[in-house]
């Protein structure tokens, strides 16, 4: 279940240092941060009782003190300790059970995908006509949005995001004006995270980024 290694990669903190408890390496977690800025993809390399590292794909929030959670919708507190290229360090705020911390879906949940709750405005054209919606939250696979057309089951659409490459998707259920999406086509975890970070960030600021990560999906 477990390795000391991933992938050929040297698994150690960027910096020497004596650890309380002995770090171990699991497979690749994908989680999210949730900050006050925002949520943002990440995926969990490593950790032990005392904290964890993260492969991120792009500069954090300034916030230190966030939240991680899991595909299983477990949450923990946490504590950015460092930051350096693609990774960081966090510590845990709490005492974890590391052995449910590492199980892929711990007993009584069952693993999903992440989701990004990021409310934007968007646009999304239902039989030739533009509709303001609110997106609810996105995922590699799908998206929630409010719209106040009814929409079709079944029905082929196409969601429009500001710095985002166009989406088309099929209405897979509705609720009380909120409609689930699947993508026809779906997002890498790398390129979601890229594009979707600099649209929460300061809400636009380094939208280039954004810009340029869609111009390379198309």
């Amino acid at each position: 279940m477990y390795e000391r290694m991933l992938d050929g990669e040297n698994l150690t903190a960027p910096l020497p240092e004596q650890r309380a408890s002995p770090r171990l390496t699991m497979l690749i977690r994908t989680a999210k941060i949730i900050s006050s800025s925002g949520e943002f993809l990440c995926v969990v390399r490593d950790a032990s009782e005392g904290g964890l590292r993260v492969k991120t794909f792009h500069p954090l929030p300034v916030d230190v003190r966030v939240i991680l959670e899991l595909g299983s919708g477990e949450r923990y507190a946490v504590e950015k300790i460092w930051e350096q290229g693609d990774s960081a360090g966090f510590r845990f705020e709490d005492p974890v059970d590391l052995e449910r911390f590492l199980r892929e879906a711990p007993p009584g949940l069952r693993k999903r995908q992440v989701r990004l709750c990021c409310p934007l405005a968007a646009t999304l054209w239902s039989a030739g006509e533009p509709h303001p919606v609110v997106l609810r939250d996105i995922s590699q696979q799908g998206a929630g949005v409010h719209c106040q057309k009814h929409l079709a089951m079944d029905e082929r659409v196409r969601l429009e995001i500001e710095n985002m490459p166009v989406i088309y998707a099929k209405v897979r259920w509705r609720r009380h004006g909120l409609f689930g999406l699947i993508f026809e086509e779906t997002f890498r975890l790398d390129e979601l995270a890229r594009l979707t970070a600099p649209l929460q960030i300061g809400r636009g600021q380094g939208a280039d980024m954004a810009r340029t990560a869609a111009g390379a999906r198309r």
